[in-house]
């Protein structure tokens, strides 16, 4: 049986990937941040053979290294990881303060980092292992310079969207570390943007989480001649 890890479980896009790949018939491990929340989760789950939860904070190393050694004892190995925690937060280039910036990169760049570093050894485990970083189209420079000659107001987004920008590059050199090292080029790593999905971070507004899930679950699921180091939403690629 596979084994998964899908970071910000608790709800939203992370609920309804675990969900989609226990149906799949993954064993899933739920990395929650809100311990409550998660153990909530599992019950919600509960009717699929193995659903777990552990404690995840992306922005505590600690946290990550206690987590892993709890996966690895569960397991000793894991075939998919989905970097799916992230927060989000609305201030302009005039407004924006440090502690925004710092508290945004700290989740949604250096926190997908961390925890695929720390989760390399039980990666290089699996016969097929995938990387999957859940990011946005709004990462994406070409998209954002195409809206720039629009005439239309610029959302005020900027943390949030150049630390999508950050995960794209991670996920590029994350490939490229990958394919360079005969004992990891097994695993195939890519970036995707679900869409905008009716969860907190997007204040309810867009499409379902499962239909946003379903993209994270098409690549954490691709075959061995599948892409890495790819950007993609279901229509097909995203531009860099």
């Amino acid at each position: 049986m596979r084994t998964a890890l899908v970071t910000g479980a608790e709800r939203g896009l992370g609920l309804e990937t675990a969900r989609a790949l226990l149906r799949l018939g993954f064993t899933v491990e739920l990395g929650v941040f809100d311990v409550v929340e998660g153990e909530r989760a599992r019950r919600e789950l509960a009717e699929f053979e193995y659903v777990g939860t552990v404690p995840l904070d992306v922005r505590d190393d600690r946290s990550i290294e206690k987590a892993f050694d709890e996966i690895g004892e569960r397991h000793g190995v894991l075939d998919v990881l989905v970097n799916n925690a992230g927060v989000t937060g609305m201030a302009s280039a005039a407004e924006v303060t440090r502690a925004q910036l710092e508290e945004i990169f700290h989740v949604n760049a250096f926190g997908p980092v961390l925890v695929t570093k720390a989760a390399l050894p039980l990666l290089r485990r699996s016969a097929s292992a995938r990387i999957v970083n859940v990011s946005s189209g709004g990462g994406s420079l070409a998209r954002a310079s195409a809206f720039a000659g629009s005439g239309l107001p610029a959302l005020p987004i900027l943390a949030y969207a150049t630390s999508k920008s950050a995960l794209n590059m991670i996920t590029v050199q994350t490939d490229l570390m990958l394919r360079g090292d005969p004992q990891l080029r097994h695993i195939k790593v890519n970036a995707v943007s679900p869409g905008t999905s009716a969860t907190h971070v997007s204040g309810f507004q867009g499409q379902s989480p499962a239909e946003g899930a379903r993209i994270i679950v098409q690549l954490a699921t691709i075959e061995d001649d599948g892409p890495s180091g790819g950007f993609f939403e279901l229509d097909g690629p995203v531009p860099w």
